[in-house]
């Protein structure tokens, strides 16, 4: 007996400091029904191998709050009467963090006829932290100050989600647009608990030239306990061929992605990853393109980051546009020629940030170091015969322009508010260099001596919000720049402060079907530069007059279906 009493006592000497260590967590988060409507007096359990189960009720904005929990592997179980039990399993926390689960609740008839749908821009809980590369994921904060580690979907993780998008007109941005006709898919099927294997693409149709504009790409992530989820994506891209009498080669594009994060004392968040590149086209160019960030987060809302990219981000994620995870006008590569000789547009760019958030406002300050070589500039026009300098697009009606390197620094400044619940209004000033002509009117096949640096001032101001018994998504924003540019300011923005130049317009309606179609149904509309501005006049070969640009008018819409 007293064998086993020393035994008892040594095992609870070994446990107990080590559970000492250990600083209480919290779940909290969100519940709603399909609407987005606050669900008050819902119940949520809260399990855990180590805990028994734990039970707290929303309050009247539908926030619930499990405080006090140990270290481990949780499940959130959500009910609520009229409404289907939802359960989240998998919830991983760590010490003295804290992890946001919003939750939609369905009704019966909801879960059979209205998948619900979900795009990467619609929460707007955390919008106040400035995101500044398109590859990271988005970290929270709490009011209280706790740092928030890992995130659900409200979705949860279905067994199998599906889309499918029919979209027509081209993003007109020269040689790799999408076709004028073309049809987004995307399959995810969750995995092994905790993985999530995709399937996506876009898909053109022809124009009589051969097989259309494509691009494929399947994806593998695996959430860890520890809050990361490493990333592995492999991509095929091939291009129409242009109309230039290359005896009708055709670009293809395979590429090997990895990302992964991890954080050191819940202080230090690090991201890292790189995309390998093999490119086929009049040539074999072979391309690694990394890309990083380390976030230092000084206070709770206060957030100081450091970020490396080597590559122009993907603006249409924010949109959540069905076509952005896939969309070959902004996934690269971007070629260009000279002297019938292709070249790889390759980036450099660094960036120092600090975001605050202050009450309602949020503020960002960052100053910048970029470096492009062999630059795809974008022309509108029809550039006659083929002269070895230019590659046309053979649906939009734009050409893409080999450009002189790009060499500069500049600084930003963000301020955000959220005006309403619904409505959220962003300035965004920036001071660079951008490349510009100078001397106007001058013929095509010389307008690259006369590209010169210039350094220009750009203040945007943009709306964003939801019309709530509607559900409209909308996005409207203006972008003005104190002159004449061939290349966009800050080309690596991706604040909250991030616009295209110029006017731009963006919608995403939901659809009832009243039961006609399974799953849930939005007309799409993406309006770029309406009013046709920066447009830079030179001569083409037969002297007709066609323009470079730094963003071409464009618009494209569709029918984008959730299953």
């Amino acid at each position: 007996m007293l064998h086993k009493l020393w035994l008892l006592a040594v095992t609870l000497c070994l446990v107990l400091p080590a559970s000492a260590g250990a600083k209480p967590g919290s779940i909290s988060g969100y519940v709603r029904d399909a609407s987005g409507t606050p669900q008050m007096g819902a119940a949520v359990e809260v399990v855990g191998a180590a805990v028994r189960a734990l039970k707290v009720f929303t309050d009247e904005k539908g926030f619930y709050s499990a405080a006090g929990l140990i270290p481990g592997v949780y499940s959130v179980k959500v009910s609520a009467p009229s409404f289907l039990t939802a359960l989240r399993e998998g919830v991983g926390l760590r010490s003295g963090t804290s992890v946001i689960v919003n939750v939609t609740l369905n009704t019966l008839f909801e879960a059979i006829q209205m998948a619900p749908l979900r795009g990467p821009g619609e929460d707007d809980d955390w919008k106040w932290t400035l995101r500044s590369v398109s590859n990271r994921p988005i970290l929270r904060m709490l009011d209280d100050g706790s740092a928030i580690v890992a995130s659900k979907s409200e979705t949860g993780d279905g067994d199998l989600k599906a889309s499918l998008s029919f979209l027509a007109g081209s993003p007109s941005q020269g040689f790799g647009s999408v076709s004028d006709m073309s049809t987004g898919f995307s399959v995810e099927r969750s995995i092994f608990s905790s993985g999530t294997l995709a399937f996506l693409g876009n898909l053109g149709y022809s124009n009589g030239s051969g097989l259309p504009n494509a691009v494929l790409r399947t994806s593998y992530s695996h959430k860890l306990g520890d809050g990361s989820e490493p990333r592995i994506a492999f991509t095929i891209r091939r291009l129409a061929p242009p109309d230039l009498n290359l005896h009708s080669a055709a670009l293809q594009a395979l590429a090997l992605s990895t990302s992964d994060e991890f954080t050191i004392g819940d202080v230090l968040e690090l991201k890292f990853g790189s995309e390998l590149q093999t490119i086929q086209f009049m040539g074999r160019v072979n391309a690694a393109k990394p890309f990083g960030s380390a976030d230092l987060h000084l206070s709770p809302n206060t957030v100081l980051e450091y970020q490396y990219a080597s590559a122009i981000p993907n603006t249409r994620l924010e949109k959540g546009f069905d076509s952005a995870p896939a969309d070959l006008s902004e996934s690269g590569p971007r070629v260009s020629i000279a002297g019938y000789l292709a070249s790889l547009e390759r980036a450099h760019h660094q960036e120092l940030s600090l975001s605050q958030r202050v009450g309602k406002n949020n503020l960002q300050f960052a100053v910048y170091s970029d470096r492009v070589t062999n630059p795809a500039l974008t022309g509108v026009g029809d550039v006659g015969i083929a002269s070895g300098e230019v590659l046309p697009d053979i649906y939009s009606g734009t050409f893409t322009y080999h450009g002189s390197e790009l060499s500069t620094g500049g600084l930003r400044a963000v301020f955000q508010r959220r005006v309403s619940s619904d409505v959220t209004a962003t300035l965004d000033y920036a001071y660079g260099g951008v490349l510009d002509m100078g001397r106007p009117g001058v013929q095509l096949l010389s307008a690259r001596q006369w590209l010169t640096q210039e350094r220009r001032h750009a203040v945007a101001a943009k709306l964003s919000g939801t019309v709530p018994r509607a559900r409209t998504r909308w996005i409207a924003s203006y972008r003005w720049i104190n002159g004449e540019a061939l290349t966009p300011l800050d080309l690596f923005n991706t604040s909250a402060g991030q616009a295209d130049p110029y006017l731009n317009l963006f919608l995403r309606q939901p659809i009832p079907c009243r039961g006609f179609l399974p799953g849930r149904v939005e007309a799409l509309v993406d309006v770029r530069n309406l009013l046709a501005q920066g447009y830079v006049p030179v001569m083409a070969n037969d002297g007709r007059t066609v323009y470079l640009v730094q963003s071409a008018r464009s618009v494209r819409g569709g029918l984008a279906f959730t299953f």
